[in-house]
């Protein structure tokens, strides 16, 4: 017979090590299957991704927490962001550009590539769990009286009074729990590849609606460290058809394109790297839980990248999770249903309505129509008139109110 254990995670990425950590400082030790190897650091971390994940305040915070932030071994702070569209008047500045790199307290939030935090997370996971185990295959899942079934390829059997789900969109968990998927298709693909340019970013994310979708450009941090500054992330949204021409373009005729549909906005683009394409679908799970599961992360959702928040609210999710199921540890209870609920609770709808307006911000600057057109002109125009509704804006991105009443309030 094998033994109960108290929690098994299936996904050992950002979210999945997150929670793993938070659990691991409450004094509970998971379980967690991750299919990927250990991460040589040295290979790693000598190339530079073309992806960032731009961090929340929230989420660095948690990062600290688990004392994860300060083995990173590069990121890129940023203390501005903009908001422009190109064939309107309005646009929106949130803090301020910065000649030198801002200090922690004065940041919006950092720019870290996904390697870079998997390394980190891996190494602490390494340190902390007793039972990490890597290159793992999940091949069945069922449920049990006393909770969950975990059938592995090595011929293995766990079984847990809990099982989260932290193993992404296509989520093996989810799927074999048999909670379906809402998705919704953007006819959409997103180009993302790291660029150089010949002014410096000023340590400010900028975005630019075209009139195929938003180009973001958000700093990175470069591997020489003289060139700091004048290294972004592009995450450019375009209908199908226009990103499959796009990324058919030599490296050259590339730079050129990005340097005249940004209006030169940083210049001119001289270098780009690791050009990749990937299409985009909001996903929504219709529940997050069942009796002894809980899903996480890109497990539970998978939101359009306009605003960068999917890894933020990801985390969210690990941290409230990890909070309601430490709270009733206290009380000598584990992951009954009715905690279960609560996380579902806090979280769902949240979600969902950031789901839902992301979307719908993509439709209203995608359409040419001049009542959407004038809308959006004088909705830009009233929120960078009004401190009150940039600040509103700004409680909503840094994640800090999803913890408030929390165990990991800041």
């Amino acid at each position: 017979m094998s033994e109960l254990l108290d929690v098994v995670i299936v996904g050992g990425g950002l979210v999945g090590g997150l929670t793993a950590l938070l659990l691991a400082q409450g004094g509970v030790q998971a379980t967690v299957l991750d299919a990927a190897p250990v991460l040589d650091q040295d290979k790693t971390l000598a190339v530079m991704n073309p992806r960032v994940l731009a961090l929340s305040q929230a989420t660095i915070h948690l990062l600290k927490t688990v004392d994860v932030w300060d083995d990173l071994a590069r990121q890129m702070p940023y203390s501005g962001m903009q908001v422009w569209n190109k064939n309107g008047y309005g646009e929106i500045n949130f803090g301020h550009a910065s000649e030198q790199q801002p200090p922690p307290d004065q940041a919006l939030g950092s720019m870290v590539e996904p390697s870079v935090l998997n390394v980190a997370i891996q190494q602490k996971m390494l340190q902390q769990l007793k039972d990490y185990r890597t290159q793992v295959k999940v091949i069945r899942i069922e449920q049990i009286p006393q909770g969950w079934s975990i059938q592995l390829a090595d011929g293995t059997t766990l079984k847990a009074k809990l099982l989260i789900g932290a193993d992404g969109a296509n989520s093996f968990v989810r799927e074999q729990a048999y909670i379906d998927l809402d998705v919704l298709d953007y006819k959409q693909a997103a180009i993302s590849c790291a660029i150089k340019t010949t002014q410096p970013n000023q340590y400010v994310a900028r975005q630019i609606f075209l009139p195929t979708g938003p180009l973001a450009y958000l700093p990175m941090a470069s591997l020489d460290s003289q060139e700091n500054g004048y290294w972004q992330s592009i995450v450019w949204t375009l209908p199908d058809d226009y990103a499959d021409e796009y990324s058919a373009l030599t490296d050259q005729d590339f730079m050129r394109l990005i340097t005249q549909e940004s209006l030169q906005m940083l210049g001119e683009v001289v270098d780009v790297r690791s050009r990749a394409q990937f299409p985009l679908k909001a996903r929504a799970a219709q529940r997050y839980i069942k009796s002894g599961l809980a899903l996480i992360g890109d497990a539970a959702h998978v939101i359009h990248p306009l605003a960068g928040q999917g890894v933020n609210i990801g985390c969210l999710d690990a941290a409230v999770l990890c909070d309601v199921l430490l709270h009733d540890l206290k009380r000598g209870a584990w992951a009954n249903d009715q905690t279960l609920l609560r996380y579902e609770h806090l979280r769902k709808g949240q979600n969902d309505a950031m789901m839902h307006s992301m979307s719908a911000i993509g439709w209203l600057e995608s359409s040419e129509l001049f009542p959407f057109v004038w809308a959006r002109n004088f909705g830009l125009k009233q929120v960078e008139q009004f401190d009150w509704f940039k600040d509103r804006f700004m409680n909503q991105a840094n994640g800090l109110a999803a913890l408030r009443y929390t165990r990991y309030a800041c």
